[in-house]
């Protein structure tokens, strides 16, 4: 990851700094994830979602951040599909419309956060 990222591996107990993109965590680490995306400039709420959930059509006019800590998901923008698994994060520039899928077969948790004015411009 590029603008001062941390470590991922290092926001996840129980791994080492390898590359996990894929793998299911034992448990991310929530605050060391909102120190780090505090430190690029955005927010970082929690967010749950029921099996089979689809947020249609959002557009935002920041940057939205999220990282996938449980179960799968899929997000539809800029004319692509990403299947996101435990551990996955993505970036969604402001105004990209985009659809979130939870294509799961239970409940998916997330991370998410909006760029914050100015906070990371100086970053």
């Amino acid at each position: 990851m590029a603008g001062g990222a941390v470590d991922r591996a290092a926001m996840v107990k129980g791994t080492t700094g390898a590359d996990r993109r894929g793998m299911q965590p034992e448990r991310i680490e929530r605050e060391l994830v909102r120190v780090a995306w505090a430190k690029r400039g955005f927010t970082c709420e929690l967010w749950i979602d029921p099996e089979g959930q689809v947020w249609h059509d959002f557009l935002h006019d920041v940057d939205e951040l999220v990282l996938l800590i449980e179960g799968e998901c899929q997000i539809e923008m800029g004319g692509r599909i990403v299947r996101l698994q435990a551990g996955d994060e993505l970036l969604i520039p402001a105004g990209v419309r985009h659809t979130v899928r939870n294509c799961g077969t239970g409940s998916a948790r997330w991370l998410h956060g909006y760029r914050q004015s100015s906070a990371a411009e100086g970053a």
